[in-house]
């Protein structure tokens, strides 16, 4: 997924600290979201950027590609981030089997390259809070103004939700099912094959290399709207449901400390905290208020299947193994960042 949000996030990260970069990545989000959620463009992007970048245009779920790559460079291999996937519930239920195949087949296909070639290598995989079903929506949550809040009794209000939560016996989506096989896969090849893996629990990650569309990518679709004047629909809940959101470049970052002191079948939550959570409502505001323009919104009163009401994430376990990792994007700034890129992106 080199290519993608998190993908060349992390590219630009490691071949900062002096990295060989070797991508994957064959611009499937086009095919899943269309012409305009290529990302050629970062492609691009990278190659005139980054002077040890080597792409490969090759599918994870073709096993004989992938092979080759890792065989090429063995057991000189020192990381392995994933990243590649089909990101979005709404667009699973369409075609289940290439959801599945992606995000699981091609995550087991890559567990498999890594450990005949490179088994030492530390491997962090992109999860998702979506493993979590809809249980979250069990917590008890009360109305407010502008957005869902946990009652402030609850342990989970002060930093949010934390890795105990079940993952059974919820509504999770097509798409939450094949992620959560995925981590599942990740998890016990570190447990059983003793492989130093780790699977993030993300939430929303975003920032300006985001290709936001309608079905992925809040809040860069969010900023795209309202700098082109497109209408942006918003699916159910008064539009009060609550997110919180961490830059790519932080999350890259959280994989560079893994990767530098990795452990063994980790799964670590992954977002910007209560701090940088908001609800649909709040970042439309923000959005108004740094772009000085109105936003054009459509609701409806159908939410997504298995969505979310209320999800803060708990970064603490993350921080107590590596307490040297710094957030460094709160909330304003990300949406500047989202900002800036799409007006530059956006210039005829």
């Amino acid at each position: 997924g080199s290519t993608g949000l998190v993908g060349s996030a992390a590219c630009r990260l490691f071949h900062e600290h002096g990295a060989e970069v070797a991508g994957i990545d064959n611009d499937m989000r086009s095919y899943f979201f269309g012409g305009e959620a290529s990302t050629k463009w970062n492609l691009q992007a990278l190659e005139r950027d980054l002077s040890r970048y080597t792409h490969y245009e090759i599918d994870i779920r073709d096993e004989g590609a992938v092979g080759r790559v890792f065989q090429r460079y063995g057991s000189s291999i020192e990381a392995v981030v994933h990243a590649a996937a089909q990101p979005s519930h709404d667009w699973a239920a369409h075609e289940p089997a290439t959801d599945f195949s992606v995000n699981a087949t091609g995550t087991l296909v890559l567990l498999e390259a890594a450990r005949s070639h490179c088994p030492d290598a530390p491997f962090a995989f992109v999860s998702t809070n979506k493993v979590y079903g809809d249980s979250p929506n069990r917590l008890p949550l009360r109305e407010l103004e502008t957005r869902w809040e946990l009652e402030t009794s609850h342990p989970f209000f002060e930093r949010g939700i934390d890795e105990t939560m079940t993952i059974d016996a919820s509504t999770h989506s097509l798409f939450g099912v094949s992620k959560t096989a995925a981590d599942l896969l990740v998890q016990e090849y570190g447990r059983y094959f003793g492989m130093k893996t780790a699977a993030f629990r993300a939430g929303c990650l975003t920032g300006g290399a985001h290709s936001g569309a309608e079905l992925h990518g809040f809040l860069s679709y969010l900023m795209r709207c309202c700098l082109e004047g497109r209408p942006y629909r918003i699916f159910g809940y008064q539009g009060k449901q609550v997110r919180d959101n961490l830059h790519a470049e932080d999350v890259a970052n959280m994989f560079w400390h893994f990767c530098r002191d990795p452990r063994v079948g980790e799964v670590y939550n992954v977002g910007g905290g209560r701090g940088s959570s908001c609800s649909v409502l709040e970042a439309i505001r923000l959005c108004e208020s740094i772009s000085g323009r109105e936003m054009n919104t459509e609701y409806l009163d159908q939410s997504r299947v298995g969505d979310h009401i209320w999800y803060v994430s708990d970064i603490s376990k993350f921080r107590s193994h590596y307490p040297d990792w710094p957030l460094r994007h709160d909330l304003r700034a990300i949406l500047e960042n989202i900002h800036d890129a799409w007006q530059e992106r956006l210039q005829p």
